[in-house]
């Protein structure tokens, strides 16, 4: 294995470890090397995987990075270990690396040999001389009352041992950190902001700069896609994309929009899938069988939208699926329904004939009674003939799901739930359990008594770990009319991590994980 060698930025990052930087791009480049970086552990919450923090080790190269639950974004970066590294700044190192007989630096108390950056190093040679630090003392029940002192500079700071006894703050930084117990800095981290103190407090939220904006990209020839931040769910088939770091917003109408339009809106997709999984069409037939006793059912789904789970969330272009994933296809022509794979902006799109989106929200009925509906294209011009996006699939790559990494984070909100609140949004972030409620008071008149809208809530068991093609990764553990409620009905075989439970709304479908927090929703 190569030493993991990177130049340091402060308030940018370091190599190619940029801040800001989505967790699907960072490990989809970190695994592309597996034998730079053989080994990546990945730590984050059972309960809360999308909104605590998610940590990625590169035990290997002694760097640790941290991102944000929600956005998922690269937020801190931290060298833990500069035995396993070379670290650089304005091409010189900030660590003298070992000799043939792996001693490096001077020796510590103790006779252990310092691996770290030198504070003399770094103050004089460096970065130069900044203001006091902070000092951080040992945790309670420490029995070595080992505190820690951060040097701090704009977009980088430096950790340094430093025994309680030894600190007093009325002491200037340099006299505390250069004795030699405490001269040699044991970690470095890389961060936003103008000192650490100041960037701890806003760390996890803060909006970042663009990666496009970082020299790092200005020198290379790369292209890096407008991010989509957020998608507005409004009903009835519309979806408001807002792009990243700008004001600017594309708008989806399914059923209308075109794969041109898509293409000239979002770039061409990174692969191109055809859809083929037909085992789910038995339950249209039952759907329509069912549909004698139930009055109001054709206004509330279309027999194959609750049904249709060939999300391709399994189709990335892998070994197995080459025959199905065509990656440089020019849209034109394209001939037969597809979807359109957007592995780095977060969601698949349907590409199919023609059909007539889902029915408004009743709440938007009454708010748009009379008014123009905003995103609705005035200039209809679709033929029967004509592909059109018809679906939208929306990932929410949760750490810990079986699809986890195949699409980048997209974030989401229900727009027609919207109150005057702002804390009151239904989004990517909300528990299934709350966001059921809602779009059950939401979507109450449609139903013809209140034990038919419990019946239409009984969740589909599938386990997506059953896949011996790309399109074949829904399986059923239990049958539509035996798993009511959304109680899975028993495993006998596969993971529990692949085995999901869709429930549908009229215009959605949730794709949901055992422990209540959403993988996928489908739009239509």
């Amino acid at each position: 294995m190569s030493l993991f060698t990177a130049a340091l930025h402060p308030n940018v990052g370091l190599g190619f470890l940029v801040l800001g930087a989505s967790l699907h791009d960072i490990l989809t480049r970190l695994k592309a090397e597996p034998q730079r970086f053989p080994k990546l552990d990945l730590t984050f919450s059972q309960e809360d995987p999308v909104v605590d923090p998610i940590v990625l080790t590169l035990t290997a190269n002694g760097v640790r990075l941290r991102f944000d639950g929600p956005e998922q974004r690269l937020r801190l970066i931290e060298v833990i270990d500069f035995t396993k590294n070379r670290i650089t700044y304005q091409e010189k190192d900030i660590a003298k690396l070992a000799n043939s007989q792996g001693v490096v630096g001077s020796p510590r108390l103790g006779g252990d040999a310092a691996t770290g950056p030198a504070f003399k190093n770094i103050y004089h040679r460096l970065f130069g001389p900044t203001y006091a630090g902070e000092y951080i003392p040992a945790e309670a029940g420490n029995a070595s009352s080992v505190g820690t002192y951060i040097l701090s500079y704009p977009g980088v700071a430096f950790s340094f041992p430093l025994p309680k006894s030894a600190y007093s703050p009325n002491k200037d930084v340099v006299s505390l950190l250069s004795s030699p117990a405490s001269q040699t800095a044991t970690s470095v981290a890389v961060f936003s902001g103008k000192s650490w103190a100041d960037a701890r407090e806003t760390l996890w939220d803060e909006i970042l700069p663009s990666v496009k904006s970082a020299f790092l990209f200005n020198k290379s020839k790369e292209v890096v896609p407008d991010e989509i931040s957020l998608v507005k769910v409004h009903g009835s088939g519309r979806l408001q994309l807002f792009k990243k770091w700008t004001s600017s917003s594309v708008w989806i109408n399914l059923g209308e929009t075109t794969p041109q339009d898509l293409v000239a809106e979002l770039g061409p997709p990174d692969a191109i899938y055809r859809k083929n999984d037909q085992r789910m069409y038995i339950h249209k037939t039952r759907t329509a069988s069912h549909s004698r006793s139930r009055s109001n059912g054709g206004d509330y789904r279309r027999p194959d939208d609750l049904t249709d789970t060939d999300q391709s969330s399994a189709h990335t272009g892998s070994d197995d699926s080459e025959d199905e994933a065509i990656e440089d296809e020019f849209v034109g022509s394209v001939t037969g329904e597809c979807f359109y794979n957007y592995f780095y902006l977060g969601f698949d799109i349907l590409v199919s004939p023609p059909q007539p989106p889902s029915r408004m929200p009743p709440s938007q009925v009454a708010a748009l009674s009379g008014k123009e509906i905003p995103g609705s294209n005035p200039y209809k011009t679709s033929t029967a003939d004509r592909l059109v996006a018809t679906k939208m699939v929306l990932h929410a790559n949760v750490p810990g799901s079986y699809p986890f990494n195949r699409h980048r984070r997209c974030r989401w909100e229900i727009e027609y739930l919207a109150t005057d609140s702002s804390d009151d949004i239904i989004n990517s972030e909300t528990p299934f359990d709350e966001i059921e409620e809602r779009l059950r008071d939401e979507w109450r008149s449609t139903y013809p008594s209140a034990e038919d809208a419990d019946k239409r809530q009984r969740g589909m068991v599938l386990n997506r770990g059953w896949g011996d093609s790309p399109g074949s990764s829904c399986e059923f553990l239990g049958g539509w009319e035996e798993s009511s409620g959304g109680v899975a009905a028993k495993k006998f075989d596969g993971s529990e991590d692949s085995r999901t439970t869709l429930y549908g709304f009229p215009g959605l479908v949730f794709e949901v994980l055992k422990n209540g927090f959403v993988s996928a929703v489908t739009v239509y």
